[in-house]
């Protein structure tokens, strides 16, 4: 196990030297200029000048990715050009609310998915396998954004059951943060709840079939037990795939759902950047979400053999 931790660990970390250059260059292949930009329409050329080497946009590519990459190495990722804000100062405070937006989602789609994924294999070929189907279907084909406005207009606008928009810091007050965010996370994590409740009946329908679930049958176990025990545990290999694959998903893809519910998260962070030409904040979004994958698929190969031993990692017998 460590030597196949530290094999991903090295792996990981040749990913994140190729995301940096990829990141570095494909954000200066952006139309716009950034000096321009932090300068105005109307600024004279000594001026725009004196802006680009501030910044350091006058250097050649080498040198400032260099540059690039020894102020990460120390944790400074320059200041943003559009506010003169620390990008330290900014992710510290958008990324906590996308973060928790995205948590809250994951526990939300964990639940549903596979609670509607054993009913539907519990009740295969009735009206209640019918209804979680009906519930995949909407969830995988009508896009979030309008499921977004569509509770706004119903669930906060006519019932007043949540609040249209805002947020309250979770861990100032609890009890009022998780209901500003509950609306927000029901709609982000509608589609995966979605994705888990079709894998989780698929997978739990394979398992109920083969011979140690029916050796468990003919022992006399009950089916409720044996769904629990058997089914159950053993879908839980797909139910951390899908979670590991889409966490990182989430964070980068809360953007249409912040925006809607106007959370002051890592999506405004990031829209805002990239329409005003932000070099550093862009280059820091873009690194803390490949940072993200990353550890989450390490820690989900990790939880494979925990989650069932059976599982053998870096090739033993």
């Amino acid at each position: 196990m460590i030597r196949y931790i530290g094999t991903k660990l090295w792996q990981s970390a040749l990913t994140l030297v190729l995301a940096s250059l990829v990141v570095f260059i494909g954000v200066r292949q952006l139309p716009g200029d950034p000096a321009l930009a932090m300068a105005g329409e109307d600024a004279s050329p000594e001026v725009l000048a004196a802006v680009r080497t501030q910044l350091g946009l006058d250097q050649p590519l080498v040198n400032q990715y260099l540059t690039f990459v020894g102020n990460i190495l120390r944790g400074d990722f320059g200041n943003s050009t559009r506010t003169g804000t620390p990008v330290v100062d900014l992710i510290g405070t958008t990324l906590p609310v996308t973060m928790w937006l995205s948590v809250y989602a994951i526990v939300v789609a964990i639940v549903v998915g596979v609670a509607f994924g054993v009913i539907a294999e519990r009740f295969r070929g009735r009206w209640p396998e019918w209804i979680t189907n009906g519930f995949a279907l909407v969830g995988l084909s009508v896009p979030n954004f309008w499921l977004g406005i569509l509770a706004i207009l119903y669930l906060a606008v006519t019932l007043g059951w949540f609040p249209a928009s805002g947020y309250v810091d979770v861990l100032t007050d609890p009890v009022r943060g998780i209901y500003y965010l509950t609306l927000p996370a029901m709609i982000l994590g509608t589609a995966l709840a979605a994705v888990i409740m079709r894998q989780t009946r698929a997978s739990m329908i394979e398992t109920m079939n083969t011979d140690y679930v029916r050796t468990a049958r003919a022992k006399g176990l009950g089916r409720g037990r044996v769904l629990v025990k058997y089914g159950l545990r053993n879908s839980l290999i797909v139910v951390i795939t899908i979670v590991g694959l889409q966490l990182g998903g989430l964070i980068s893809g809360a953007v249409v759902t912040e925006r809607i519910f106007a959370l002051p998260g890592f999506g405004k962070l990031t829209l805002d950047a990239v329409f005003t030409r932000d070099y550093p904040v862009i280059q820091a979004v873009v690194l803390v979400i490949t940072v993200s994958y990353i550890l989450i698929n390490l820690a989900v190969d990790v939880l494979y053999s925990v989650a069932n031993p059976r599982i053998r990692v870096g090739g033993s017998n």
